[in-house]
């Protein structure tokens, strides 16, 4: 029988028995990935290097779609089972030539990992006039997604993990004003409402595609330390939001709070791997596990209610493909 986590109703911890500080090495251990094929978007920095290398390391072919190549190519260096392709996420003609190429491949497509995102930018939108932070974070994942449908639909048994974020506790998704047209731009609320819309998308795609042996999920990391997400961030925001002392030092009580970036990565790993998650999917997750609801605004951890919303999913889905000219019917 089918099931939705519309409303969260799927949002209960299952004892899986991992948490905040088990590692990449935990959660894969005893999984074979040969012969599964995978895509990492963002495969080749921070927490989606490690995502690449424990696949690869467990059997998988790694595709990593990257906008630097030669980056890529210097960080990938020394991984078997890896192979590089060029995407840029805020080019919607990049995505699809990458789509498209994988599409007549003719590969099944085990696990798309999407992993790559943006933080802490200015206000800068793409050649269609929707804000960055929503294009890359979101639009781009909903196109994505829809372009390597059939191939995910042919792996029977296909995972997707959209990499979301406890960000998304900044905002809801703004349907008034998406690309803050009206309202005056705010960083962290651009990427607080991206992020909602990750959770909804996720928990909507699951009920749409479960039934084509696809299962979904949205994934928050954690807060990690050393990873590119903060580079374009201005010093003062970081001061304001009392991570860093005046001369720009990490605070030794938020320095000791962070992940590290094995640990960051492997709730990732967990939703893309464990049997655990064979019969549920369209959940949040954090810490090696299904995260609890939020009961209130103040939580520290867990998701929103509003991110899981019937109404508000069903809404966005619609308004996507309108924004982005694109209709995806799984």
């Amino acid at each position: 029988m089918e099931q939705n986590n519309y409303q969260g109703a799927l949002q209960h911890p299952i004892g899986s028995g991992f948490n905040a500080k088990s590692t990449t090495a935990d959660v894969i251990k005893g999984i074979d990935l040969t012969g599964r094929i995978a895509i990492v978007t963002g495969g080749n920095t921070g927490i989606g290097l490690e995502t690449t290398r424990t696949l690869a390391a467990a059997g998988a072919t790694v595709i990593v779609p990257a906008r630097d190549i030669e980056k890529a190519k210097k960080n990938l260096e020394g991984i078997t089972n890896v192979e590089i392709e060029a995407m840029d996420l805020m080019s919607p003609a990049s995505i699809d030539a990458f789509a498209n190429s994988f599409i007549a491949s003719g590969r099944p497509l085990h696990l798309l990992i999407n992993n790559a995102g943006i933080m802490w930018v200015p206000l800068r939108r793409d050649s269609r006039g929707i804000e960055s932070q929503l294009a890359t974070n979101y639009f781009a994942l909903f196109q994505l997604i829809a372009k390597l449908y059939p191939s995910l639909k042919n792996a029977n048994g296909a995972r997707v993990i959209n990499v979301s974020s406890h960000g998304h506790h900044f905002a809801p998704f703004n349907f008034d004003d998406p690309n803050f047209q009206q309202w005056e731009y705010d960083t962290l609320q651009g990427y607080g409402q991206s992020k909602t819309a990750v959770n909804l998308f996720s928990m909507e795609l699951d009920n749409r595609v479960q039934s084509s042996n696809i299962r979904v999920y949205a994934v928050h990391p954690g807060s990690i330390g050393g990873t590119e997400l903060g580079r374009e961030a201005p010093l003062e925001l970081f001061q304001k939001m009392g991570f860093v002392d005046a001369t720009g030092n990490l605070l030794p009580e938020v320095a000791a709070s962070l992940k590290t970036i094995p640990q960051g990565a492997a709730t990732t790993v967990w939703c893309a791997t464990s049997p655990l998650l064979n019969n549920i999917g369209g959940v949040y997750c954090e810490d090696g596990d299904i995260a609890e609801l939020c009961a209130d605004i103040s939580c520290q951890k867990g998701v929103n209610p509003y991110s899981l919303d019937k109404i508000s999913a069903k809404k966005l889905w619609t308004l996507t493909e309108d924004m982005i000219g694109l209709k995806f019917n799984p």
